[in-house]
This record gives C-alpha cells, structure tokens and sequence, in this order.
C-alpha cells in the first residue's frame, strides 16, 4: 500500500498535519497511524483544555509565534464545527514579593508579543474574583478554554472524508526502512510505504527518531502532572482561569485552577518525574522506560539542577494536604474535602545530555521523514500553525538540513 504521506501520531498535531496536507494537496493520500484504539488518547486527552495566549514565551521565539497564531486558528476551527470554545480570561496571581516582579517582567513580555494584558491591584483582584487572594495580578481577557479531543476527533473526520485522507488506528509502528525513493513503515500487522513519513508520536517522539537512524543526542522524560477536580458545589469558585506566576527556570506553569467548557472545575497539575511514559495510575512504572531514565546522563543533571523543586513537587504528589498548599496560596477557601482525584496528565519533555530542557518545538529530519521531537505545552494551542511548518517542511525537496530547533 503506497502513499504519499503517512503521518505517524492520532493526536491533535498528527491529525492536524494530515488536514493540512489533504487541504493544500486535495489529489495527495495521506495516511494517519496510531497506535492506540482511540485517537487522541494521550498527551491531547490528557491536558487543561486553555488556549493560550503566548505571554509566557520568548518574543520573536518560535513558540510565541505559533501560540499567538494557533490561538486565532483554534477559535475560528471551533467557531466553524461547533465545538465549545469560551473566552474566560485568565489572571496571573503574585502572592509575594518576588512574585510581584516577575508579575512586572511578564507585563513587558506581553507588550513585546502584542498581547493585550492588564495589570490589577490587590483591591481589583478580590472584586473580580472574591475567593482569589494576591498582591496584584496580570489579566489577560484572550485566554480561552475548548475541548481539544473533540477537536481532533473532528479533524479524523474531515482526513478520512477527504479522497485520499485515511485514519486508522490499533496500528503501531515497529520498524521504518528509508530507501532512495520511498519510506517503508513496518507495524505488527503489515507494511506501508509512503514518499514522506511525518512523525507526531508524542511520548514515543525519541524511540520513533531511533528507528529512523537518526543520532539521538535527547531523550523524552515524562513528567506526570496530577490533577484534582473541584466538587460540584464549588464549580463556580471562579469564573476565570487561575494562575500561579511561573519560574522562569521552569517549561511548567504550577498549579491552576481552571473552569472547562463543561461547567466543571480542576485544578492542577504540579510536575513530578514519571517512571511510565503511558502510565496514568499513581505508581505506574515501565521498567524499560525506568532503565531510559536511569541510563541517559540529563535525567541525573535534571535532578541535581532541580533537587529542591523536585522534592517540593514530589510532596505534593504524595500528600493531598501538600497539594492544597499549593492552591491555598492563591484560593485559601479550597480545603481538603473539595478536591477530588482525577486521572493524571504526562508531559513529554525532551532534555539534552546536560541536563537542559528544550523549551522551543524542536524537528529532526533524514532525507525522507520527518519528526516533531519536542512539542511542549502549548502545542495544543498551536497545532494548527505547527501543521502548516511541517506540511511546507515535507513539500520541499529533501528534508536534510540542519537539526536544531525549527
């Protein structure tokens, strides 16, 4: 079976790429391969459902680029298909002094990115949300909420109704041979071959490179992010999204609390190293995925480099009462008996041999695929404008070129 394209990954980036690849080649066939029986089954069904604005990221980065255009997309594709989408705002809330000057950092950052934002007083703060407590926040009105399965399920919809376009998952991927001419995709039920093989695989993003020959000089370290929701009777404690002020030292955010478009409420998720890339019970453990960590140098810089905030965050995940500090911080009312355990995210984070993270989107490439190796938060938010760079990426002749951050 030979196509043009197969897109290796039934999230929202490899179900967006597919669309991208069908609406500006309506005569091309493309063919979407995932491994699980439903799609959007983990990184994309796992999240806090924002559409971000891009305030946090470097201006001129490649991530505040796509997150401010994403964002656009995200709303028009929900607008268009119906999907819930709602515009609640976020504050960003200083709890301390520190907290306060990053507040003013982040202020410069969001009018270098063109992003409007609001600073607020304490006295603001508590009239906008009078169960919040802070020195000040940052608004932000842009901040949305969606549902980014349906999203995806959606855009399954649109590739398998195009002429060429084709899903099918309960396929996965064990073996690639790139020849001169074609790229042959090996899964335990059969072969495919392809002109161009695109690699959305997420979690799975270093072994799938592996299997290509590519030099992999990173590994994908998941971090599991847990997550509680709020009681029903307290599902209107907030109208808005609720941040903490990041670390900048940090790729995560903290703890937040967050309306979804169904009316609930959670909270969450702290970071924690996890020992299972796809194991969302708490004490989930791969021993090939333990023998990764152990046996890659960044995981041990990671942990020497970030000891304190790990054992602060492992404290939180062992302790339900340790949690609640971290939301108490900024929404004292919360006690122990509104908060509800729910199922945990996981982050696939690459990390370098020394131990940094890779905080942009990064690609790797041969001659024939191509491969989204590091799609941090927000690539949700982005999918869309991710799926345009990796759709120009494989109409160009050849994909070798420099590896490095795309």
């Amino acid at each position: 079976m030979r196509y043009d394209v197969v897109v290796v990954g039934g999230g929202i980036v490899g179900l967006a790429t597919a669309h991208r690849l069908l609406s500006e080649r309506p005569d091309a066939s493309v063919l979407v391969l995932e491994k699980e029986d439903a799609l959007a089954v983990h990184q994309t069904g796992h999240n806090s459902g924002v559409i971000h604005s891009g305030i946090y990221y470097e201006p001129g980065s490649l991530k505040a680029r796509l997150c401010r255009a994403g964002a656009a997309a995200t709303k028009r594709f929900t607008a268009e298909h119906g999907i819930a989408m709602r515009e609640c705002g976020k504050l960003l809330v200083a709890t301390d002094e520190t907290e306060l000057a990053r507040l003013a950092a982040l202020t410069e950052r969001a009018a270098a990115n063109g992003i409007a934002a609001e600073v607020i007083d304490a006295a603001e703060l508590r009239r906008r949300e009078p169960d919040v407590a802070g020195l000040g926040a940052l608004a932000i009105a842009g901040t949305a909420i969606t549902d980014y399965v349906a999203i995806t399920r959606r855009l399954a919809e649109l590739v398998a109704a195009a002429p060429g376009g084709e899903v099918r998952t309960g396929i996965e991927v064990v073996g690639v041979g790139e020849g001169a001419a074609s790229v042959t995709v090996r899964t335990g039920t059969g072969s495919f071959s392809a002109e161009r093989v695109v690699f959305c695989a997420g979690l799975q993003a270093d072994r799938m490179a592996r299997l290509c020959g590519i030099d992999v000089d990173f590994r994908i370290v998941p971090f599991r992010g847990e997550y509680f929701d709020v009681v029903p009777s307290k599902h209107d404690l907030v109208s808005t999204l609720i941040y903490p002020v990041p670390d900048p030292d940090l790729p995560f955010l903290g703890v937040h609390l967050t309306p979804t478009v169904d009316g609930t409420l959670n909270v969450g998720p702290n970071a924690v190293l996890g020992l299972s890339r796809e194991g969302y019970a708490k004490g989930s453990v791969s021993w090939p995925d333990v023998r990764d960590l152990a046996t890659f140098p960044g995981t041990w810089h990671v942990a020497r480099t970030h000891a304190a905030t790990g054992l602060r965050e492992l404290r939180s995940s062992l302790s339900k009462r340790g949690y609640l500090a971290l939301c108490r911080k900024y929404c004292p009312s919360l006690t122990l008996a509104d908060l509800r355990p729910r199922e945990a995210g996981i982050r696939a984070q690459a990390v370098l041999r020394d131990g940094s993270f890779v905080h942009d989107f990064l690609l790797r490439r041969t001659a024939r695929t191509l491969h989204v190796v590091n799609a941090p938060s927000p690539a949700a938010t982005s999918a869309f404008p991710i799926a345009a760079m990796l759709a120009a990426e494989v109409g160009r002749p050849g994909l070798t070129g420099p590896e490095g951050a795309a």
